[in-house]
């Protein structure tokens, strides 16, 4: 987990510089299109990560709480996700 953890900051640390080179463009009037495609990169990136946490998450808390065989721990965990996929949604 460890490695995992390492590496999703990485990204996030690469996304952030993304974002700075953004404002940047946007400050010194740079094309639009060429902003927007910027924006679409930083996207993809965020949603690269977010798939990688939920991955993770799978992989540790929720395989946790099937393990432990605590129901109520196992249902906190569903309505966790359910949560999540219902937010992406909207």
């Amino acid at each position: 987990m460890a490695r995992d953890k390492a590496a999703i900051v990485n990204r996030l640390r690469r996304i952030e510089g993304q974002v700075r080179g953004v404002s940047q463009m946007v400050s010194d009037e740079r094309y639009c299109i060429d902003i927007l495609h910027q924006v679409q990169a930083i996207k993809a990136a965020l949603t690269r990560a977010e798939s990688e946490i939920l991955k993770d998450h799978a992989a540790c808390c929720v395989s946790e709480a099937i393990a432990s065989g605590d129901a109520a721990e196992q249902r906190t965990k569903f309505n966790e996700l359910i949560d999540l996929f219902e937010k992406v949604k909207r």
